[in-house]
């Protein structure tokens, strides 16, 4: 398949071009090659560009960022969204436009599914929305597909970010009262690849690693308990608790609660996720030191 990744220096975008290359034609384009936020600009590339498959992995995902600069964010997505939908549409390509678990409230106690309404808190999330139903409006073979939390390592994370406070550092904390599910970058490449072909449907689908639903400490414990079973060195194992609501360097308001169910995912295509617990100390192994023989 020929694949144009659009977004090619984000986390997911640079996993996902790294993945498909081994079997696929694949060209990935970030700034300059192409400015999402310069619509005639993304147009020409769009139109002089060849692809089987066109695949939307940029984003203005800085929450706080968006609410100030909100032209700049419904620019980018929701409205260039749109426009890569048509061009893939005219061109019989299959179009994967991801999105994020942004566009839930966060009041629901339990993994939302495709089903669920989306009520999104912040800019953001609403630009988000306004993009998902722009790709939806213009082809319902389109597939938008929400990620959570994504990990992987072309791109620091928060995961990254605590395994290098606690290589140096005693002081390690992180917010214990806002959940979700974590996405491993380069997981997401086999889960979207039976989506090249026609034979699948698109619409809404959520795609994460498996799982009960975890708190950035929870994330960022088990992260370190992964780094001490793998030797590497650390000042402190604790990530101390901290409440979301005494991040006051925050502007836009975070939902607390976003996990995500891939029921439909496994249903549609087989595929059961790994447990983002396997996930992640296979990240961390990798990334930071090599996996013990005897595990």
């Amino acid at each position: 398949m020929k694949i144009l990744i659009l977004g090619g220096r984000g986390r997911l975008a640079s996993a996902l071009a790294r993945e498909w290359s081994a079997s696929h034609d694949v060209v990935s384009l970030a700034r300059p090659d192409v400015d999402v936020a310069d619509l005639k600009s993304l147009e020409r590339v769009l139109d002089d560009a060849d692809f089987d498959v066109l695949v939307n992995g940029t984003g203005m995902t800085n929450v706080d960022l968006c609410e100030s600069e909100r032209e700049m964010a419904a620019v980018v997505n929701s409205e260039a969204p749109g426009l890569m939908a048509v061009a893939a549409r005219e061109k019989s390509a299959r179009f994967l436009h991801f999105s994020t678990d942004y566009v839930f409230d966060g009041s629901k106690q339990e993994a939302y599914t495709e089903d669920d309404p989306a009520r999104p808190l912040g800019w953001y999330g609403q630009t988000k929305l306004a993009g998902e139903r722009a790709v939806l409006a213009d082809d319902l073979s389109h597939l938008v597909v929400r990620v959570s939390w994504v990990f992987g390592p072309d791109k620091p994370s928060f995961i990254d970010m605590i395994l290098n406070q606690a290589r140096t550092g005693t002081d390690v904390a992180a917010v214990a009262d806002k959940f979700s599910t974590p996405t491993h970058a380069g997981d997401v490449a086999g889960w979207m690849e039976p989506y090249f072909g026609t034979g699948l449907p698109g619409g809404l689908l959520h795609a994460c690693n498996s799982g009960p639903a975890c708190s950035w400490r929870d994330l960022g414990a088990h992260a370190l308990v992964c780094a001490a079973e793998a030797g590497i060195p650390l000042a402190t194992r604790t990530v101390m608790p901290i409440s979301l609501s005494d991040m006051r360097q925050f502007v836009a308001p975070r939902p607390v609660f976003t996990a995500l169910s891939t029921k439909k995912m496994t249903r549609l295509t087989g595929i059961e996720p790994r447990p983002w617990h396997d996930a992640v100390r296979d990240y961390v192994h990798t990334q930071y030191a090599p996996i013990p023989s005897a595990a």
